[in-house]
């Protein structure tokens, strides 16, 4: 799959990863590294890794620290070429800040000084609720054994594409992707192996928020 992504990529273009760990024997298998020294191989360059925190876990191991995260590699091919880095509010922001100078005759002056700027760029660490009602609204997309939060895939698609762009999900599943996309104004493709997913979850989900069979920029298949 990392060769046919990065061949249906455009230049300046961008893959967004995410990928959990797993236990085998005993150990983790850093499969989340391995897959992307592989895109990096294959010609991606790694422009980012963060991390998908989840707030909450049904299924806590009993050896281990909670395992409450995923990876999230965030590649491109070549220079990147569409980056809207989300912002949030600075903690503790003032418009203004005020010091004092003592002066050589004994006196002081006010000074006053700028504290930064009001908002910065988001952290790579992107928390999310999880749960039942919490990942989505939509009913039907709990038919699928693995949904992810339309919020990290909407956030990942303002951040990496403009409006009428399209978006590309190989593994669409209940179609959250698509979901995000259509109503963030970009066209996508989302195909997925399972004909059941597409036709049971993925198309009934998208209907209910205008979304039709004959609109060709906008396709869901298997």
């Amino acid at each position: 799959m990392g060769k046919e992504l990065y061949r249906v990529t455009k230049d300046g273009g961008v893959v967004v990863w995410v990928v959990g760990d797993r236990v085998k024997n005993g150990s983790e298998t850093l499969l989340p590294f391995k897959q992307a020294l592989y895109f990096q191989e294959i010609g991606f360059n790694i422009h980012d890794t963060m991390i998908y925190q989840k707030n909450a876990m049904p299924f806590p191991e009993q050896t281990r620290y909670i395992q409450c995260f995923e990876y999230m590699f965030v590649m491109s091919k070549g220079r990147i070429k569409t980056h809207n880095l989300l912002k949030e509010k600075t903690k503790g922001y003032k418009p203004s800040a005020s010091s004092s100078q003592r002066n050589a005759d004994g006196t002081t002056t006010k000074l006053k000084y700028k504290q930064g700027k009001e908002y910065r760029n988001r952290w790579n660490v992107w928390v999310y609720d999880v749960g039942y009602n919490k990942t989505t609204k939509d009913k039907i997309a709990y038919e699928h054994p693995a949904t992810f939060p339309e919020q990290l895939a909407q956030d990942h698609i303002l951040s990496w594409s403009n409006e009428g762009d399209i978006v590309f999900d190989p593994m669409c599943g209940a179609g959250t992707t698509c979901k995000m996309a259509w109503l963030n104004k970009r066209n996508f493709i989302g195909i997925d192996i399972s004909e059941e997913y597409i036709n049971n979850i993925c198309k009934p989900r998208l209907k209910q928020y205008g979304w039709n069979e004959s609109n060709l920029n906008n396709t869901i298949n298997y």
